[in-house]
């Protein structure tokens, strides 16, 4: 069994990428069974596992593959095949911008992502619950297995290591801090805007509270569920904020009424527009607005950072920003990698284990067999009355000579050059102390 990870992130694909091939949680249950069974060979008896980590910063899936039914390579032209075609996508298209790790190398990139070290805020935590959002996801739909499940428990078990006893979190600047960091250089005080947010997910709950210690004028939840918009408008009201929740098809007559929009959605489709926000710029009278997007794919229309007295940042401007604090944390990256290094290498002695539990199995039922045939042989004897002692040792005699017969034969049918590992072999399991006692 091997494992493969094979995906696209910031590090190599430009946003303009990452937003074409991103896969939207509503149909990620429908991609994780249709790839499983567009993996599976119709003679394998244990299909492909798989798992999809999609996030603004990386769309990458893992599989685990049996290598004695479909190779690695097969696994990755495949998989490629696979995302080239939900997406509309030629798969030579994607290949510029497309990591592929394999065995080891595999196991150490997943921990690497858990553990925050391959993100765009080093360090950074929220990629951990995402990471766990996808195996339940898989773990739902069923293509999840022994060694996907082993694999993440594992990232979840270094990732609490590496955060334990480093500093690698330590200084981190957050894509919220750096949105809030960007919104003051434009338009100064916080405490003058009004800000609207659009979604209620993990990363427009880190802004709000980012922003909402900075005491705006207003807060404003834009969500497609009112109800879900407002429990978190509902919580900042607890702490002291004005704040209230509208659906989004309010957006086009309210948005001219805020200062600082920040998005962050699992649309497929942008939410705003170049003729909605040209509308609302009629309406501020040259006042400048700022517009953040989080997401990937995007909420805003790329052309709206065209227009006069806008100024949009995508997610890929926002990691430019929290690349400042990244000096302060690349101390703790040498520890981190440590402790990754030697993870990783225990879980590959886990799964060569594993890849010798079938030939342990063969050569025990085979041993079972044995014992059976000269069981009942002496049974006969010891039943006709023969010396108990001469068939006790008739059995251990007999025992021992089929268990001796392969490794004689062995020896016996080895040229010169293979002769010398296969006696080093033998002579390890014969004559190790157990035997003696």
């Amino acid at each position: 069994m091997n494992l493969i990870s094979i995906g696209i992130n910031h590090h190599i694909a430009p946003l303009e990428v990452r937003e074409k091939v991103a896969l939207v949680p509503e149909i990620m249950p429908d991609a994780l069974q249709d790839l499983q069974k567009y993996l599976s060979q119709s003679q394998a008896k244990d299909k492909s596992e798989v798992a999809i980590l999609s996030t603004c910063n990386r769309t990458e899936i893992y599989c685990a593959a049996n290598d004695q039914i479909i190779t690695d390579q097969q696994v990755t032209d495949k998989t490629i095949d696979w995302l080239s075609q939900q997406k509309g996508f030629q798969a030579d298209e994607l290949t510029p911008y497309l990591n592929t790790s394999i065995a080891s190398d595999a196991v150490r990139h997943v921990f690497r992502v858990g553990c925050g070290l391959d993100s765009m805020v080093l360090g950074e935590t929220q990629i951990l619950g995402q990471m766990k959002q996808a195996v339940q996801t898989a773990k739902q739909v069923g293509s999840m297995g022994t060694y996907l499940n082993q694999l993440f428990n594992k990232t979840f078990s270094v990732a609490k290591e590496v955060r334990t006893n480093t500093e690698i979190n330590m200084h981190a600047i957050s894509l919220a801090s750096a949105a809030l960091r960007l919104s003051t250089l434009v338009l100064g005080d916080v405490a003058e805007q009004r800000i609207l947010f659009i979604g209620a997910g993990e990363m427009i709950q880190l802004c709000a509270a980012h922003f909402a210690a900075k005491n705006p004028k207003s807060i404003t939840i834009a969500n497609r569920s009112l109800e879900r918009g407002e429990l978190l408008a509902g919580y900042l009201r607890d702490q002291g904020r004005v704040s209230e929740s509208i659906q989004l098809v309010e957006l086009p007559s309210k948005l001219h009424q805020f200062d600082i929009v920040i998005s962050c959605t699992a649309s497929s489709l942008p939410i705003i527009g170049m003729g909605m926000v040209k509308t609302a710029l009629k309406k501020r009278i040259r006042k400048p607005l700022v517009m953040i997007d989080l997401a990937v794919p995007r909420d805003i229309e790329s052309e709206v950072s065209s227009l006069p007295d806008v100024y949009l940042y995508t997610v890929d401007n926002l990691g430019e920003v929290v690349k400042e604090g990244l000096g302060h944390r690349l101390s703790a990256v040498k520890s981190a990698e440590q402790i990754i290094d030697q993870q990783v290498s225990q879980f590959m002695q886990w799964l060569s284990q594993r890849a010798a539990v079938p030939l342990i199995t063969s050569i025990k039922e085979r041993s079972e067999a044995f014992q059976k045939l000269e069981l009942e042989k002496a049974q006969k004897r010891l039943a006709r009355g023969e010396n108990p002692q001469e068939v006790m040792a008739e059995l251990a005699r007999a025992l021992a000579n089929k268990f001796l017969h392969g490794s004689f034969h062995l020896l016996h049918h080895q040229d010169e050059e293979t002769f010398k590992d296969s006696e080093r072999m033998l002579s390890q399991i014969y004559m190790m102390d157990h035997f003696r006692r």
